[in-house]
């Protein structure tokens, strides 16, 4: 053989095996890659042949099914429990207007989809592709009384169990009717709307967090050692903070009080004074280790939940310890910071748990059609946020806060509850407020850690509006 034909010979035989090997990497490496975007129909086509799995609530309640149509399609069918769950069970119409929330985060166990090379196997063997059932953590009961103290109002509450993560309740007000996304028109009708039903408040709508931050600053006050709830701080006011004038509630006036006593009061002073004190990079340190700057490690989809932060005026995160971050103003929930419902339940069911930091999960277990549970989702340590020691020294901070200051209102009977009350003033000549209340109970053996938040409310503070909703949702999973 002369040298040019061995040299095509070569090239041909490069040639042919660079193909297989991008067919290879594309069929089976890549193949979710190409399975999600949005312009390959094929696996959409595919999927509406398979018996999609149900999805359910804790107690077994139905929510999402599948039922086939005379041409052999399977279309999404939702129970009118399902109408409570509408944003974090989201839908499935993946031919028309896509896919959301759990529907989405747990579309490969609900689809039964394998991998590529799995399918092409299952093909061939004739097996039939059926999607697993997906049981929740979520309780349709406490949900409910959620949605009823929310009385109509837009809003969110969000209740954790603390050693688990599991998400037991995650309500956004107004809601939704999955069933009616069926038509196209109704989805972009809703779409437009201007309370945004389709909105995720929970995970997706970042407010500005009032004085329920400053349970943050607190933890990273006792935790880097610098304080102790004992430590006494002047609660004057005014003081100037970054060159201007912060002002407590009222501009009420303190002395030299302690730490415990100015979060049992919510003193804006005495917190700006810690937070500088502290300084940027160990107030940042610490907002990184409750969650903030990323999205939550929960299943669901990423482009639903917002991190909290502090954001420019482009919308863009800022490094809180960048030097262009008005710390003072941080750890009192202003400046520029915007956190989600989800975000501030997280905070305090770290706190409940001992200030271990657990991943949230909507998912209890995966189960086949015949009923065989094939998957339990266990729970996940995401990061260790402070001490056992620091977590309790708060807790008892917490504890004042609804024994004897701002957060009476969400006081039970017989059962002791940590919590933290905030407002946040969103338009002082319009007297719009942005009320708040996180907290957990029981206090000695934390089962429910909850955050509560409703939009530009006239005149409302977190502890009259915020706090009376977190109490009737605690009692409900208490019970």
């Amino acid at each position: 053989m002369n040298a040019p034909i061995l040299k095509l010979f070569v090239l041909v035989l490069v040639l042919f095996a660079a193909l297989a090997g991008m067919t290879s990497y594309n069929s089976v490496i890549n193949a979710d890659e190409y399975r999600e975007n949005a312009l390959n129909q094929r696996p959409l086509l595919k999927q509406a042949l398979v018996k999609r799995g149900a999805i359910r609530a804790r107690d077994g309640s139905l929510l999402a099914r599948s039922v086939r149509g005379d041409d052999g399609i399977y279309s999404r069918r939702y129970s009118p429990l399902a109408r409570r769950f509408s944003h974090v069970l989201g839908y499935d119409y993946a031919l028309t207007i896509g896919r959301a929330g759990l529907e989405k985060s747990r579309n490969d166990e609900l689809a039964g989809a394998g991998t590529e090379l799995s399918s092409i196997v299952d093909d061939l063997s004739g097996k039939r592709q059926v999607g697993d059932n997906i049981v929740t953590n979520l309780d349709s009961r406490a949900q409910q009384v959620a949605l009823d103290a929310l009385g109509g109002r837009r809003g969110s509450v969000v209740a954790l169990e603390p050693a688990t993560g599991k998400v037991r309740v995650m309500a956004s007000t107004p809601g939704f009717d999955p069933n009616a996304l069926r038509d196209p028109q109704t989805f972009t009708r809703l779409n437009r709307e201007d309370n945004s039903p389709l909105f995720h408040r929970a995970t997706q709508a970042g407010y500005a967090p009032g004085s329920t931050m400053k349970v943050v600053t607190a933890a990273a006050a006792l935790d880097s050692g610098q304080f102790t709830p004992e430590s006494t701080v002047s609660g004057e006011s005014p003081i100037v903070v970054s060159g201007v004038p912060l002002n407590n509630f009222s501009n009420a006036q303190f002395g030299s009080i302690t730490l415990t006593t100015a979060l049992t009061n919510s003193v804006n002073t005495v917190w700006a004074r810690v937070a500088e004190q502290l300084g940027d990079g160990e107030m940042a340190k610490y907002m990184e280790r409750f969650g903030f700057g990323s999205d939550p490690p929960m299943d669901y989809p990423d482009e639903q939940m917002l991190p909290s932060g502090v954001y420019d005026a482009e919308q863009e995160l800022l490094d809180v310890d960048s030097g262009d971050v008005d710390i003072g103003r941080v750890a009192i929930g202003q400046e520029r910071l915007r956190v989600t419902p989800l975000q501030m339940a997280s905070v305090v069911a770290t706190i409940a748990n001992g200030g271990m930091r657990m991943e949230p999960r909507i998912a209890s277990r995966i189960v086949d059609e015949d009923g065989r549970t094939v998957e339990r989702v266990e729970p996940e340590e995401a990061e260790r946020v402070m001490s056992e020691e620091s977590a309790a020294q708060l807790t008892q901070m917490m504890s004042n806060v609804v024994r004897e200051g701002t957060g009476t209102a969400a006081a039970l009977q017989g059962i002791e509850v940590a919590g933290k009350t905030g407002t946040a003033e969103l338009n002082i000549p319009q007297n719009l407020n942005q009320p708040w209340f996180v907290g957990f109970a029981p206090r000695s053996n934390p089962k429910v850690a909850i955050a509560v938040t409703l939009e530009n409310i006239v005149g409302a503070q977190g502890g009259i509006v915020a706090a009376p909703i977190a109490k009737r949702v605690m009692e409900s999973l208490l019970r």
